[in-house]
């Protein structure tokens, strides 16, 4: 049987990483690949640190997505792939790799993953996580601040500059590709079950 593709999609901050581990928890991570689009921003380490933070890594641009559909085609073939690991600190990607092998199932998540139409093709199904702009900003600024070095005031002059009108333009309209919208994220514990059950029955085939 042919794997399986999933694409969870929805805006910074609205929960994807949240769903797909609460997916990985519920059927099993043995079971599952996963492949997060974030480890595929261009290497920036050609630039200098003070322009680095300028690119605006919420447009597609901004993602080596060509080098993700090859890695998927691959994967899908039966070949193990070596999924990039990106530096959020300096803006570069690292010489180490992450190897993920063939399995029935794969859960590829990111902000833009319906945006490209080459990738959203890949996509067997397409889940958006839908969350209230004032609480994605929130999550967002907990997380750049604590996780990747920021600060506030950067995160905040981000946020305004280039997050929210890349959202506007990119990411909300890709929202009609999806096959489901999970709002709350992973709160929506129906919604969670439901998709844990479907993709038990995937396996289970």
């Amino acid at each position: 049987m042919e794997p399986i593709i999933i694409g969870v999609a929805g805006g910074t901050g609205s929960g994807k990483t949240t769903v797909t581990r609460q997916i990985l928890n519920r059927v099993g991570e043995q079971r599952i690949a996963y492949i997060p689009h974030d480890a595929y921003y261009r290497d920036l380490a050609h630039l200098p640190q003070n322009l680095r933070a300028r690119v605006n890594f919420d447009h597609p641009d901004s993602l080596e997505t060509d080098l993700l559909v090859n890695h998927l085609k691959q994967w899908r073939s039966g070949y193990a792939i070596e999924v990039p690991v990106y530096d959020f600190t300096t803006h570069s990607r690292t010489q180490r790799t992450t190897r993920v092998d063939p399995q029935r199932v794969a859960l590829v998540d990111g902000i833009l993953v319906f945006a490209e139409p080459e990738l959203r093709a890949l996509f067997d199904v397409k889940l958006y996580i839908d969350a209230d702009a004032d609480i994605r900003f929130i999550r967002r600024l907990r997380r750049d601040v604590a996780e990747r070095g920021r600060t506030t005031e950067s995160v905040v002059e981000q946020y305004l500059s280039t997050v929210r009108p890349m959202h506007l333009e990119f990411v909300e309209p890709s929202k009609r590709y999806a096959d489901v919208i999970i709002p709350e994220g992973g709160h929506n514990e129906v919604a969670l079950d439901m998709v844990a059950a479907r993709i038990e029955y995937l396996l289970s085939q």
